[in-house]
């Protein structure tokens, strides 16, 4: 079989786009993150200036909610050996809700946005807290009080009803010391990061 030059370039193609959906190595260390997922600062970078929020804490929640999974989803729940369906719809990077995303969708006019794409999904991301910044004061750094609108919803977090949820509480204090750390290791490689973003969005 004769191996042409467009094949190869497609097979090349088949492996980058499998490699960028696989986890990061070190999912500790944001640095490393980005430094292995090239493209996934530079649409942690849009996001944040489309939106205002830091990158910080929609990679923290990311953590939290789907540890970097493309296609995460709830656990399959069982009836004996039958399976009768997941406790959520929720779905991808960001276990985005299809109801939620949807909103997302026709609010920003992107209609071909896939949950199942990091780019796509930070942008989620960055959209959600800016509004529960607009809806609840909730500030844009604060991924503790973030993290409870993200999991209990707008109308959730006003009616407090996280306050029967110690379990949650628990997360949410997680989810703002995992956001601190990585806003506090991204301070030092922002530059090496930022260097390599602005020599792609130029030079390609």
């Amino acid at each position: 079989m004769k191996i042409t030059y467009k094949m190869i370039i497609f097979l090349n193609a088949l492996v980058l786009t499998a490699c960028a959906t696989l986890p990061p190595k070190n999912p500790e260390n944001i640095c490393d993150i980005f430094l292995e997922h090239r493209g996934w600062y530079t649409a942690s970078k849009d996001m944040n200036i489309k939106w205002g929020t830091p990158i910080h804490v929609p990679m923290a929640i990311m953590y939290q909610e789907s540890s970097f999974r493309h296609n995460a989803a709830p656990a399959m729940q069982y009836f004996w050996f039958i399976p009768i369906g997941r406790l959520s719809d929720a779905y991808g990077y960001a276990q985005a809700k299809t109801a939620t995303w949807n909103d997302y969708r026709r609010e920003t006019n992107s209609h071909w946005s896939d949950r199942g794409d990091f780019a796509d999904s930070i942008d989620f991301m960055g959209w959600f807290i800016a509004k529960t910044h607009n809806i609840n004061g909730v500030s844009k750094w604060d991924a503790y009080k973030q993290y409870l609108n993200y999991h209990e919803g707008w109308g959730g977090y006003r009616n407090k009803s996280y306050k029967k949820k110690a379990w949650l509480l628990k997360i949410a204090k997680r989810v703002d010391k995992r956001s601190k750390r990585y806003a506090t290791q991204l301070k030092k490689c922002k530059k090496k990061l930022d260097s390599g973003w602005l020599k792609r969005l130029f030079f390609g």
